[in-house]
Order: C-alpha cells, then structure tokens, then sequence
C-alpha cells in the first residue's frame, strides 16, 4: 500500500471561501436549485476539475463528474460527491463539504501519482435542496439513476411557478432524458456511492467525535395537511361541557403522541416524531373558542416498524380525543419514504480506515433525508461520513471545524486506498 497518499485539504478550504464570497446573500448562503448560485458552483468546480487533469463531463440532467481514471477502466467505479445546491439564506457546508471533500482526496491521489484500480469519480449533484425550492425529492440524483418521473418533472419551482422541466431547459439540460426513463448510473457501473455531510444535529459535538458512520436513512409517514375541527364560540360565555375546542384537542394530541414516544425511546426504538406545523386559521380572535386548527406531522425512523407503531397510536388517540372532546380530526393525504440502509461492508471500511488513523468515530442514524438514499433505492451500495457540526443546519450559522474536515478528507483517503488497491 502506497503510504504517501495525503488529502488536498488546502484545496477544499480555498474552494469554501470561494464559494461563500460568490454565494453570500447577505444574510447566509444562496445557491439556487437549477440556478444562478448552483451553476456557479458546478463552474467553479469544472475549473478545478480541469486544473487537475480529471476527465469531466456532465450528464442531461445537469450532474457533473470528475473522473480519475483507473487502471481498469471496465470497472464499476467508485464515486464520491454531494450536492451544490443549498437552502435559501443557508450554510456554506451543506452539500458542498461531500463534493469538496471527495476533490480533496482525488487531487490527493492525483498529486500522488496514484493510480486506482478502478475509476474514482467526485460527482456535483444537481438539486438535492429541491424541498426548498420544488417540491420533489433528489431531482439530479434520481434522475441520474434513471428515477425521475414525468410527474417529477411538472412540479412547479415556489419563487418562480414554473416546472422543474422548464428550469432545466434554461440551464441546458434534457429533461426527456428522464421522461425517457434513461439513466447514466446504476449498479452496473457504480461500485459504491460515498457522500460525507456535515451532520445536522447536535450528536457527535454532544458525544465530543469529530466523525459519524452511517447506518441507516429513515423512512418516513408523513400527515402534511391535517387538521381538526371543533365549534367557533365566544370564550367567555361557553362552559367547558359545551366547548368543542380545536386548540385543546390538537395539544392534547400533540402531548400524549409525545409521552408515547418516551415510552418507545426508553425501550430503544429509534425515531423523531414532529409537529412541524400547528396554527389557528385567520378566523380564531381573542375572544373565541377556536374551531379549528391545522398541522403537520412528521414521524421518521430507520425501522420502519417503529414509525408504524406511532402511526397506530396517532389513530387511537384521535379516537379517544374526538369522543371526549366533540371533535373532529382530519389527517388528508398520507405520503411518506422507504428507509435507506448503509452497506455494511463499506461502513465497516470507513470504521477500519478511521481506526487506522486514530479518529474518533460512532455509529449513527441520519435523522435527514440525501442524496445516498437514491442510490441505495436504485440498488447502488452506498454510504456516509458525517462531520461535526456546532450550529444545526438550513441556516447562515452552520459550522464544521477545519481540522474535523481534515480528519474526514484522511479517511475517505484511506478509504480509497484500501478499496482501489
């Protein structure tokens, strides 16, 4: 094994501070899906790409790969990357640590005079933000792996009202590429798709490990448009067995759904249940028993089963709340996701090279939704890399210290090292 192979982390850092002063709004960063501040990113990511020597292309759909040839070439390749995108007003690192991360340790290799045995790929991906700006998940992704549905592509983008579709066309891509239900990756030609993200949650800075292994993204069953309805009466002169009040109900069912996921936690059933969304409608005022009340809620875990017990329970309790309290609860339409679970042998992998180097590491579950989850849907061995982060995420705030990305770039390196001999 060649022991010389060392990251270009320099590279990454310089990368970071470029896109941050092409990108900052004012406020945060912004680079919109197909868009102004993502097409500068893929640009900026081209030149280096070029600098480099890497092979460079870039596929219907707008995803952008950067090649290191292996000795090899028929192969499945090993590909590395993340998205470009970011939230509105967001973070420099979502997304864009994964593709910086994956150059690094290519530019490593190439500085190196490495030769894998198989292609290494550090792919840009188009669009993985799309819950921000279109309601459809991993676009670019999905549409690289032939996943990308005419339905998909009619979606409107929030700020604009126009379609995913027509968004793409005005970049220079080929939505029928997708409508055709072509792909450009897939198990056939994909070995492994690797993505390191900055964590979203407070984990690994709470347990002091600069590094998280993925086990596993979670499924989901999500009520994006519920509410419940009671009886508008005036708040002074309606005593309490004659209210039917929507406010009391909904906090009712949002505090016992919550006592009953305690119960679960504390038998190690892993999973996050949210409110995201509770409200009074523009008819309550203060002098009213408010008639209705809509939410949304969120329940997400890696075991599926766990989410269908709380699901269970959500019903139970509503029947238990309408019959006490005169109400009536609507869920609306129920959607929801598949859980994506990390490939064992390349977790193991990362956790060998990360021993190897003496960095501190745990297991652990994404609580959000990536790009990897596509690949793993499409039958692609995937898995992820977090890196500690001190301030959440989706906000100008984010953080990951230098030296943690450093450790990162190490491991996905040895990681490359062990897997390309």
């Amino acid at each position: 094994m060649s022991t010389n192979l060392a990251p270009d982390t320099e590279l990454a850092e310089r990368l970071f501070d470029t896109l941050r002063e092409r990108s900052f709004d004012g406020v945060g960063i912004t680079r919109t899906a197909y868009g102004e501040g993502e097409a500068m990113a893929h640009a900026l990511l081209a030149e280096e790409g070029d600098k480099l020597g890497l092979e460079r292309r870039v596929d219907p759909i707008g995803n952008q790969y950067l090649t290191l040839p292996g000795a090899d070439r028929s192969r499945p390749a090993i590909v590395l990357g993340s998205h470009l995108d970011s939230v509105a007003q967001g973070g420099n690192f979502d997304g864009a640590a994964g593709v910086l991360a994956g150059l690094a340790a290519v530019a490593g290799l190439v500085k190196a005079g490495y030769t894998p045995a198989q292609d290494v790929t550090v792919m840009c991906i188009r669009a993985e933000e799309a819950g921000e700006w279109f309601p459809t998940s991993y676009p670019g992704s999905r549409g690289s792996l032939g996943m990308l549905t005419a339905a998909d592509l009619a979606v409107k983008r929030r700020d604009s009202g126009r379609s995913l579709a027509e968004h793409m066309r005005e970049e220079g891509f080929d939505p029928s590429f997708a409508e055709a239900g072509k792909k450009v990756l897939g198990p056939h030609n994909v070995a492994g798709f690797l993505e390191l993200h900055i964590e979203q949650g407070p984990t690994l800075e709470g347990e002091g490990k600069p590094l998280g292994i993925v086990t596993g993204i979670p499924g989901s069953r999500r009520f994006r448009a519920a509410r419940v309805v009671g009886e508008y009466n005036h708040s002074g002169a309606t005593a309490r067995k004659y209210r039917k009040d929507a406010v009391a109900a909904a906090a009712e069912l949002a505090y016992r759904l919550d006592e009953y996921w305690c119960e679960l936690d504390a038998q190690g059933r892993r999973m996050v249940v949210t409110f995201c969304e509770m409200a009074t409608t523009a008819d309550a005022g203060f002098t009213k028993i408010s008639g209705e009340v809509k939410f949304s809620l969120d329940i997400r875990a890696v075991n599926m089963e766990n989410c269908d017990l709380m699901v269970a329970r959500l019903h139970q309790l509503i029947a238990e709340i309408e019959a006490r309290r005169g109400v009536t609860f609507e869920l609306g339409t129920e959607s929801g996701s598949t859980p994506s679970i990390m490939d064992a042998a390349m977790q193991a992998g990362l956790a060998k090279a990360a021993d190897d180097l003496k960095v501190g590491h745990i297991s652990m579950a994404s609580g959000a939704g990536h790009d990897t989850a596509a690949f793993v849907q499409a039958g692609v061995p995937g898995a992820m890399l977090f890196v500690r982060n001190q301030n959440g995420s989706h906000n100008p705030h984010e953080a990951m210290r230098a030296e943690d990305f450093a450790l990162a770039c190490q491991v996905i390196t040895r990681w490359l090292q062990d897997v390309t001999q």
